[in-house]
């Protein structure tokens, strides 16, 4: 699979009093980022579900490096950093359109889990969605 790209421009209402983007934005614009890069290779969240799978977040670390404002295009460029069938960590690549910076450096991490929540190990659990996970991880 080539690299997925998302790009994501900023709105008005998501800056604060200084002019920039608030940083609790960011989380956000990475969930919007998985779902679409998730949805490119076969997973999108409504099959994940409609399967009895979920995917909530257990951890999350962003570091901010340099900010955007309103009508900034951010380039988010998602990718797998680790599976294990029963967890799975995202790392995100989130840079500024027009300067090529880097805006921060982030990563989410996952577990998967039936629908009472209890983990699961996808490998066993399905093995089809574990495939598509793990041919990620070749590239």
């Amino acid at each position: 699979m080539k690299e997925f790209i998302f790009e994501r421009d900023i709105n008005y209402y998501e800056t604060d009093k200084m002019g920039v983007v608030h940083h609790s934005n960011y989380i956000k614009f990475l969930e919007e980022a998985r779902c679409y890069w998730m949805q490119s290779f076969g997973m999108p969240f409504n099959i994940l579900e409609e399967n009895g799978i979920t995917i909530p977040v257990l951890a999350v670390s962003c570091e901010y490096k340099y900010h955007v404002t309103f009508g900034d295009t951010l380039v988010i460029k998602p990718y797998m950093k680790e599976y294990t069938g029963v967890r799975l960590t995202v790392g995100y690549d989130v840079t500024d359109k027009k300067t090529g910076k880097t805006v921060i450096i982030a990563e989410t991490k996952h577990c998967f889990t039936d629908k009472n929540l209890k983990p699961i190990n996808l490998k066993k659990h399905n093995k089809e969605f574990n495939d598509k996970f793990e041919n990620l991880l070749k590239k």
